[in-house]
């Protein structure tokens, strides 16, 4: 076990060196383990570029094979100190901020109603980070947002996941049914940063119709997002989960938006690819699937 994670190190920091500072292991011993994997493969797993050591499609191949093994390894540890610890178990969590507002911590809640020696740690991030980390093994469940098939993660469950405008009730927009983005140009928009699924949905909107926004109000914090939309009567954007329990509570309206490009992303629930689930993860992420089903 210990030269897999000698190489996973060389090809987390590209660097036989600094895996040898991070590992606290001579050089010399990283050096020749990674060789022997070599040998053993019959085929380099890195390629040595002045930048650093660059995984091959071997090495890419061994080294999510090598993260399973790490993380089986951690799960089993995990199982038997649980035992030792009156069955407590912790499931780590890594999702983006819209579902981090209201939907999960309702979910956690709701499941620790019934499994009560469970805990969470949630680490929120982008939906690209997400998918890293649960497919790194650093992470248990993503609950994320995706627009395109990924690697190293199992699918737990898929679905479409519309945006919508969010507005103050008393806002022009916001008896309707519908809308198109075309609709929302007389008005001010608070608008999320570039780099999230919605951003970018929206702009590839934007340049296939030839619309342009001039954003009074952009930010990274949905809920910062919110409620300058609603204390100023600006229009932002939304995903249903994101904003579902704040609607009434606070004034709000999410009108569905029918351009058919911004209808391209699914919610998903993910997991490692090829892992055995623990009990408690397996029972969450079948909770999760439940509550979304239910209405979220």
């Amino acid at each position: 076990m210990n030269q897999l994670r000698y190489f996973l190190e060389v090809a987390r920091t590209g660097s036989i060196r600094e895996a040898s500072e991070r590992l606290h292991v001579a050089t010399s011993a990283i050096s020749r383990q990674v060789a022997k994997l070599e040998n053993e493969a019959g085929m380099p797993l890195f390629e040595r570029q002045p930048r650093g050591m660059v995984l091959t499609e071997a090495g890419e191949m061994l080294a999510a094979y090598a993260r399973r093994r790490m993380r089986e390894e951690e799960q089993v540890l995990a199982e038997m100190r649980e035992l030792h610890q009156s069955h407590r178990s912790t499931v780590k969590v890594v999702s983006s901020e819209g579902f981090a507002q209201d939907f999960l911590p309702e979910a956690m809640a709701s499941f620790r109603v019934a499994h009560p020696g469970v805990r969470f740690r949630l680490h929120v991030t982008t939906p690209a980070a997400a998918t890293r980390e649960v497919g790194e093994g650093t992470a248990d469940v993503a609950v994320t947002f995706s627009t395109a098939p990924e690697k190293g993660v199992r699918v737990e469950h898929s679905e479409r996941h519309d945006i919508r405008a969010l507005v103050r009730a008393d806002h022009p927009l916001a008896d309707r049914s519908e809308a198109a983005l075309a609709d929302l140009l007389p008005y001010q928009l608070a608008l999320m940063e570039e780099g999230t699924t919605l951003r970018q949905l929206f702009d590839i909107c934007c340049s296939m119709e030839g619309l342009e926004f001039d954003p009074v109000f952009v930010s990274n914090h949905t809920i910062a997002l919110h409620s300058f939309a609603r204390l100023s009567g600006s229009v932002t954007l939304t995903g249903r989960l994101s904003v579902r329990r704040r609607l009434d509570a606070e004034g709000l309206v999410a009108i569905p938006l029918t351009n058919p490009e911004l209808l391209q992303r699914n919610l998903q629930i993910q997991t490692m690819a090829q892992r055995r689930l623990p009990a408690p993860v397996r029972l969450f992420v079948d909770h999760l699937i439940a509550t979304i089903r239910d209405g979220g």
